[in-house]
């Protein structure tokens, strides 16, 4: 099967655009085309400036700004014949069937055969989209829908047509699933495919069912959010974030696309008041604002929410609502519930779990197909059907049957099972048939979750566990709340080192929370100063070091493998590893300053040795400490595991994978190639400035505090720092060996820990999740 090596996109809209530069992302060439603007001096300005707006979003396209020079605009005028080149064309142009079927001529002039092109479409279906174009064409077309934004959205829905070669349907779905990180939902050729047919029937129920019951939007989003493992966005929050003025596209799209018995037809309502807002220009968060808004009128900040029935703003309350609340733990309660919230949420999700049911087989063969496409597509935690699961057929079943409401014949299929159980190990689906089958992983997909299955952990305590993952490899993972580190988690790292060198080669340390780690236990470390043991905290302070550090120089291979955050003592985690295999979306920082204190388990030390080692860095002991004391004073993260290895967060030589699903196996792969002929690295002594460096490093403080930059405190915080960094109060005539910074490190962390405004810091944190500027 012949690599995806050069690609082409055409159509430099917010998509397309979007789906070039996340194909530069995964390291290949991209072409990005569109029409020459009439009368224009610069015949390919649309796509030019595509990029220039590509290199300034927010959140960034890139995951590197180095990934936007494999980004070539062109135009489809003067560039086309260069579609010559391209193993994969991606079409995101306007949503006409004659515009889409006139470039498809054109491309189909020039392409090489083979190559594949698709379209990004999600309203015109695949047989009208090939119609009276060349067999070859039709051989290699399929549509890869992508959700917006490319980089962050892991579902691509893909169609292929009954004369689709499956070849290029694989070379596709493997590119997408190894290099873009995507996970690949085989969808029929229906109208909306899956995600957003399901998820606008969903949200039209939600709005129209909010309307017809008087619930305020910030009790609606109440209901709709955590309750079911939906964004705390709910509905009209996540209408503010797409935009309200798409919603009559797709509306109208899916209502002339889908059978007049389909129930989808129910759900269309004309809504006064949004064909109002879309017209004055509240459209949400890209417009004046939406069903919320920040009124900054006077200067001030308040946030509003519109009354659905009077179509004024007024000041948003919080929704309180005590069978929400219950919700967490019994969500089937919330849907027997005779408030009006109960009602709402048995009209809106009863009736949504019965329509996934209803587009088996219609839009999918099977529940797993639309679990992922909800879950990846939306940002559900559980698919509808693992949501009928936790709710229970039965219950739903009887609340379909009270409201009058048809009961599809799959769902009635589950009234006396689940749609998914374990059996021997497997987790396993409810077919249409009534027969239960494996769900089959991808050749290289890993999945602890799956371990767990059929193992039990090795060793265990209440912050930590550890996993065999055969082959002579230890998994360990944080199950800590946030996976913030504690005493539990290093006691445990010591016990899991031992038992590798004793009987093992190599330890991965990897969970599959939303974050690798948060960093320490703020919310210990509080109590500890709170009633002044101050000598316990220290005693972790050490104890962690001496964890670090027993890592570092183990007789065995520690590869990590982070994926989301990785902060403070989550960063220091990787820093002391011999490698890092890291998911693309690994955000990663030293962020301790933040919080007035400053890395105390090894971060300074590890930082300072990894610039004092770059060959591109001038020499001498000043160099270093500056671009550390850059970086750690002003809490750096990074935006992409590509970016982390520019900030030295990760070596060069440091492993990304995309496919969060890969990320463990791959790690695995990493540790074992390490474990042979396996040599601990050597110590690496630092040659560093002195009381002199530090003045340095304080005086470029002082700067930013005179021009409002820098806080009283961020002052005491940079000075503690620019201590450790330099190498301490003495001159130095020898290099400063790593025991001295760490000791440093820990003196300069324990003093910060001591002063009121760190603590004020730190009960911000907990508090807001935002550090007290002081």
């Amino acid at each position: 099967m012949s690599e995806i090596r050069k690609a082409a996109v055409i159509g430099a809209g917010v998509m397309g655009a979007g789906i070039a530069a996340h194909i530069a992302n995964a390291g290949v060439e991209v072409l990005l085309l569109d029409i020459v603007p009439e009368g224009a001096t610069n015949r390919s300005a649309i796509a030019e400036k595509a990029v220039e707006r590509l290199l300034k979003a927010e959140p960034a396209a890139f995951m590197s700004k180095r990934s936007a020079k494999l980004v070539k605009a062109g135009n489809i005028e003067d560039d086309l014949p260069a579609l010559a080149e391209c193993d994969w064309i991606v079409e995101a142009v306007v949503e006409r069937l004659d515009v889409k079927q006139a470039l498809y001529r054109k491309i189909d002039a020039v392409r090489k055969p083979g190559t594949a092109v698709s379209s990004n479409t999600s309203t015109i279906p695949l047989a009208a989209l090939t119609e009276g174009l060349s067999d070859g064409f039709r051989r290699d077309f399929l549509i890869t829908h992508f959700f917006n934004p490319p980089r962050y959205m892991r579902l691509l829905e893909i169609v292929s047509g009954p004369e689709t070669d499956p070849a290029t349907v694989a070379r596709v779905s493997a590119f997408a699933d190894v290099k873009l990180g995507k996970t690949v939902v085989t969808c029929k050729d229906t109208p909306g495919f899956i995600a957003n047919r399901l998820g606008t029937y969903w949200m039209q129920l939600a709005v129209g069912e909010a309307f017809a019951l008087g619930l305020t939007v910030e009790e609606a989003d109440s209901v709709m959010g955590r309750p079911f493992g939906i964004p705390k966005t709910g509905v009209f929050g996540l209408l503010d974030l797409v935009g309200l003025d798409l919603m009559p596209h797709v509306q109208g799209s899916l209502e002339r696309a889908l059978p007049k018995d389909d129930p989808f037809q129910k759900t269309v309502r004309d809504i006064p008041l949004i064909r109002t807002m879309i017209e004055t220009g509240l459209i949400g968060r890209k417009g004046k604002g939406g069903f919320y808004r920040l009124n900054r009128e006077g200067g001030g900040k308040v946030k509003e929410a519109i009354d659905l029935a009077s179509g004024s703003y007024r000041r948003e309350e919080k929704a309180r609502l005590p069978e929400v609340e219950a919700a967490a733990k019994n969500v089937g309660a919330l849907l027997g519930a005779t408030t009006p919230a109960g009602r709402y949420a048995v009209s809106v999700m009863a009736r949504t779990l019965a329509y996934a049911a209803w587009l088996v087989p219609a839009a999918a063969d099977d529940v797993v197909a639309i679990d992922d496409a909800m879950r990846l597509g939306y940002n559900w935690k559980w698919g509808p059907f693992e949501l009928i699961d936790r709710i229970g057929a039965p219950a739903l079943i009887a609340a379909l049957d009270g409201m009058g409401e048809p009961v599809p014949e799959f769902l009635t299929l589950a009234r006396d099972k689940t749609f998914y159980r374990v059996e021997n190990g497997k987790r396993q689906y409810l077919g249409r048939d009534g027969i239960y089958r494996d769900i089959v992983r991808p050749e290289g997909v890993l999945l602890l979750s799956d371990i767990k299955l059929t193992a039990q952990p090795v060793l265990k305590n209440s912050s930590a566990a550890v996993w065999d993952l055969g082959d002579g490899v230890l998994c360990f993972e944080f199950t800590s709340k946030s996976n913030s580190l504690d005493e539990g988690i290093i006691t445990l790292l010591g016990k899991a080192s031992k038992l590798v060198k004793d009987k093992h080669k190599a330890l991965v340390i990897y969970n599959e929370g939303s974050n690798f780690s948060v960093g320490a236990n703020l919310g210990l470390a509080l109590f500890a100063c709170n009633i002044a043991a101050f000598g316990e905290v220290e005693k972790l302070v050490a104890a962690g070091q001496q964890a670090y550090q027993a890592l570092k120089y183990a007789t065995f291979p520690v590869v990590s493998a982070p994926a989301g955050m990785a902060l403070g003592g989550g960063c220091e985690i990787l820093l002391h590893s011999d490698a890092v295999q890291a998911h693309a979306e690994s955000y990663i920082g030293l962020v301790e300053c933040g919080v007035g204190v400053l890395p105390g388990w090894g971060g300074c030390k590890e930082m300072l040795t990894r610039w004092q080692t770059d060959p591109a860095l001038p020499k001498g002991p000043m160099p270093a400490p500056s671009k550390v004391f850059e970086m750690v004073s002003t809490a750096t993260v990074s935006k992409s595991a590509a970016e982390a290895k520019e900030y030295k967060f990760l070596r060069e030589s440091d492993g990304i994978t995309m496919n969060r699903d890969r990320l463990l196996a791959d790690a695995k792969a990493k540790a074992l190639a390490l474990a042979e002929n396996y040599v601990p690295p050597k110590p690496v002594d630092l040659t560093l400035p002195g009381p002199s460096g530090r003045v340095a490093l304080e005086m470029a403080a002082e700067s930013f505090h005179k021009r409002g930059i820098a806080t009283k405190h961020d002052l005491v915080v940079a000075s503690a720092l620019a201590e450790v960094l330099t190498g301490g109060p003495a001159d130095h005539i020898q290099p400063v060996t790593e025991a001295q910074v760490l000791e440093l490190e820990r003196a300069g962390f324990m003093k910060l820990i001591r002063t009121n405004a760190t603590l004020a810091r730190i009960e911000s944190v907990l508090e807001t999740g935002r550090p007290l500027r002081n």
